[in-house]
């Protein structure tokens, strides 16, 4: 089985959205600019890290928020966040409308949805997206790497990436790439 990466755009002041996250406005007040690596400011470089990210994704985690921020008004029909590539979503309530095929209603934690997906990527990694199922499966030993892009901006408030842990978590440096978006760094976590 792959591994289970968090892979996550955060200000230098260690924040995943701005102030005032809403559906409205996904990524907070003065927060776009995260995910600018990802497309108006991506380099060559930016471009190789993203597509190794989604080649060597086969199946996404994320929490109930994250999916309904992300929603938009097409409500997913176009598939999920990485089109047919099989989303578990953290919830404590079973939706009530239908959505695409491609998503998995978990209702009974992050260890199991982590679980079903391994089984779904296969020999693929797992990738979690949003802060909060990282701030889950952390500290239960779910998660092999983490996979930060430091963003050139000090938000000074938002959801913090790591915010919710408790005790120490001791990390491994792997790799490092700067380019003019933003600062990659990889980092194994040790067990």
């Amino acid at each position: 089985m792959g591994l289970t990466i968090c892979d996550m755009s955060a200000s230098l002041d260690g924040y995943v959205t701005g102030p005032n996250d809403s559906r409205e406005n996904p990524f907070g007040d003065g927060a776009v600019m995260l995910h600018d690596w990802l497309s108006t400011a991506a380099t060559d470089e930016d471009r190789a890290i993203l597509r190794e990210s989604l080649d060597s994704t086969g199946a996404i985690v994320m929490g109930r928020t994250s999916f309904e921020k992300n929603e938009g008004d097409g409500g997913w029909a176009g598939g999920g966040p990485m089109g047919d590539t099989p989303v578990f979503v953290v919830t404590h309530q079973m939706p009530t409308r239908a959505y695409p095929p491609v998503f998995t209603f978990v209702t009974d934690g992050v260890a199991s949805a982590i679980e079903q997906a391994k089984t779904a990527a296969g020999d693929k990694a797992v990738g979690l997206f949003g802060a909060t199922v990282m701030q889950q499966a952390l500290p239960l030993g779910l998660v092999d790497e983490l996979h930060i892009h430091v963003v050139a901006l000090v938000l000074g408030g938002g959801t913090p990436l790591f915010g919710a842990l408790e005790s120490a978590v001791h990390l491994e440096r792997i790799d490092v790439t700067v380019t003019p978006a933003a600062t990659h760094m990889r980092f194994r976590v040790l067990r």
